[in-house]
């Protein structure tokens, strides 16, 4: 299992995007609860359709007419197909069409965030030639990575209504029931709510997702022990150094065996790239699928230092 860890965008194109955001938003009348996912395809007028990664005969019909980069896709019936194989894509744009492809495959709890990203894909003007690959559909991996990375900030900021996520997060002491009220107030699954308000903070934090350390430590690969790793921008820049097998290590200490629910928290020590130790809350809970662990800075950890008085004695 690769972990995905997060990526912060350059502060202008992180604008550009916010900028076609906030477009969407105001056409939708600014909304303050979850968004309609249909009404932004009207807006936009896009089309949507799905089809299924495991039946290729499903995917090559519904792609037989459609233009890739101007070129009919007819002439390479396997085009798409073979850029949804080679990324894993679990759902696509094509642009000519207006379209939105999404792998029914995919858990359906997943297709909102899906249709979200691919929403992004289509309002961001430099992706489109970007869109199953360059001229020569021979898209690099770091550029995959990249329009990815920014799709997924678009989504994050669209489904979450961009500073009402923040006056939310502000408005009480991180934690993972914050997490929850996140879900329930903006309509998104557990998993998205929790890495947006991780990447939202303004304090050191890490939060972490995957298999939990008792029940599935046999299938857990040892240097990649997490699905998600997430840090806030603080937490990157004070402490890019602490691996995945120490934070692994610390969450497994404390966790407890029960499957579901809450599992522990216990307040433990990280050091920073200055070699200062400081204290963060490790709070961690379970859907049952996944095990949610989320750190938060606490203090600075103040190292208490005995100092030995000599008592002389009087002289007879």
């Amino acid at each position: 299992m690769r972990t995905i860890r997060n990526r912060f965008l350059e502060a202008r194109t992180a604008r550009d995007i916010d900028a076609q955001v906030t477009k969407i938003l105001r056409g939708l009348g600014n909304p303050t609860g979850p968004i309609e996912l249909a009404d932004v395809r009207a807006l936009l007028q896009l089309d949507r359709q799905y089809y299924s990664s495991t039946n290729d005969g499903l995917l090559r019909e519904l792609i037989s007419k459609a233009k890739v980069a101007g070129k009919q896709v007819i002439a390479r019936p396997t085009l798409i197909l073979d850029i949804v194989r080679k990324f894993d894509l679990k759902a696509f744009w094509v642009p000519d069409r207006k379209r939105i492809m999404i792998d029914e495959a995919q858990p359906k709890l997943k297709w909102r965030w899906n249709e979200t990203h691919e929403i992004i894909h289509s309002v961001v003007p430099w992706h489109e030639g970007a869109m199953m690959g360059d001229t020569e559909y021979s898209l690099t991996p770091d550029c995959h990575e990249q329009v990815e990375a920014e799709a997924n900030y678009g989504a994050g900021r669209l489904l979450f209504l961009q500073g009402l996520f923040e006056e939310f997060v502000r408005s009480s002491k991180p934690s993972f029931d914050l997490v929850q009220d996140s879900k329930k107030h903006f309509g998104n699954t557990l998993t998205t709510s929790f890495w947006r308000l991780v990447e939202t903070l303004d304090i050191p934090a890490l939060g972490v997702v995957g298999q939990h350390p008792h029940h599935d430590r046999h299938e857990i690969d040892a240097h990649e022990p997490f699905r998600y790793f997430i840090r806030s921008r603080k937490f990157l820049e004070q402490f890019f150094s602490i691996t995945d097998t120490n934070v692994f290590a610390m969450v497994k200490s404390y966790c407890s065996w029960k499957k579901r629910g809450p599992l522990g928290q216990k307040e433990l020590i990280l050091t920073d790239e200055n070699g200062d130790e400081h204290v963060f809350l490790f709070e961690t809970f379970s859907n049952s699928y996944d095990i949610f662990t989320l750190i938060t800075y606490v203090r600075r950890h103040e190292v208490a230092v005995s100092v030995q008085t000599r008592v002389s004695r009087p002289s007879l």
